[in-house]
């Protein structure tokens, strides 16, 4: 009996090799992706994580190692030098290094805008009101939003007070206002029982995206397919973040040990109100879309500002090929 069944038990075997070789080669054919986020892991990249831990980028072919940004690390460099093959960053950063000739382009973006903006105690109308007064801001902030706050408000560089990412000067002093996120300083006032006002810049006129993808003109020319899979599979996974956040939330709180359920609770129900992903252009064109005028907006932002010299290139800056067809409707 066990003699007449062998040929058929051996072909059963023989399929069951095929299958497993099949399997390990398609593991093995996987293209390796490392993407650097801009800071320590949070809600504002749980789409990324989201990708990740509900299979969106094994599903599109991509091992995706996801790698945590901070304070002392430069994305763009570590981009450059082959240490990531996208980093998440921001426009007036891409144009910046156009101008010093450094090929990084932008392929998407997660939010239709900047996240930035300023906090204030809750005796302060709106940006305008603080004319004058103390605002602490970060050393790099000198070279994006304030410029833009200088000739928009009249606001002067004496205002300006070093932010180290403290919020005790700001408890301390009722006149100071304050560099923020909508999603992390304004909670941790909270947390304080500080009453707050957060202005985002955005809807005053401040035109840069926000957490976009950036990756080489070199990933470009020797890697279209891999860029077009991971933006698909990132974006896929911010339009399933915001409906189901729970795989992401594992991921991040795994990287990050120090966010709690109730900053990354806070933050969701304000990106939510704040629709960061669905707002302006990506309504009718898709999650994650860049358009040209955009960009036109950014470049003449920054060069009335004196934060570009205009001979900058400002088309070599971005490339929508990867998102202006996919529709992803939130």
């Amino acid at each position: 009996m066990a003699i007449r069944n062998f040929p058929r038990m051996a072909a059963t075997a023989l399929l069951g090799t095929v299958a497993l070789a099949a399997s390990l080669t398609a593991v093995a054919a996987a293209d390796k992706v490392t993407f650097l986020t801009s800071w320590f892991a949070q809600a504002e990249h749980g789409g990324f994580y989201q990708a990740k831990a509900t299979g969106l980028y094994d599903k599109a072919g991509l091992d995706v190692t996801i790698k945590m940004g901070g304070p002392q690390i430069n994305g763009a460099q570590l981009l450059l030098a082959g240490d990531a093959d996208f980093i998440m960053g921001y426009d007036i950063q891409v144009l910046k290094g156009r101008e010093q000739n450094q090929p990084l382009v932008t392929v998407a973006t997660s939010f239709q805008f900047d996240l930035q903006g300023i906090m204030a105690h809750d005796d302060v109308a709106d940006l305008a009101a603080l004319k004058g007064r103390p605002i602490l801001i970060a050393g790099s902030s000198r070279i994006t939003f304030w410029p833009w706050l200088r000739a928009k408000y009249g606001f002067t560089d004496e205002q300006i007070r070093p932010y180290t990412f403290n919020l005790q000067p700001f408890f301390a002093d009722k006149t100071v206002a304050q560099q923020a996120y909508p999603s992390s300083e304004p909670y941790q006032a909270e947390q304080q029982n500080e009453k707050v006002k957060f202005f985002l810049f955005a809807d005053g006129g401040y035109p840069p995206y926000g957490s976009t993808i950036v990756t080489t003109e070199k990933m470009i020319a020797e890697k279209p397919d891999v860029i077009a899979r991971f933006v698909k599979a990132s974006l896929e996974g911010w339009k399933d973040y915001l409906k189901n956040p729970g795989p992401g939330n594992a991921l991040i709180k795994a990287d990050n040990s120090k966010m709690t359920d109730g900053q990354i609770d806070y933050a969701l129900v304000k990106m939510k109100e704040m629709k960061v992903i669905d707002r302006g252009d990506a309504a009718t064109l898709g999650v994650g879309i860049i358009t040209a005028d955009r960009y036109k907006q950014i470049y003449d932002f920054m060069v009335a500002g004196g934060l570009l010299d205009p001979k900058v290139d400002w088309h070599k800056a971005f490339d929508d090929r990867f998102v202006k067809d996919l529709k992803i409707m939130n």
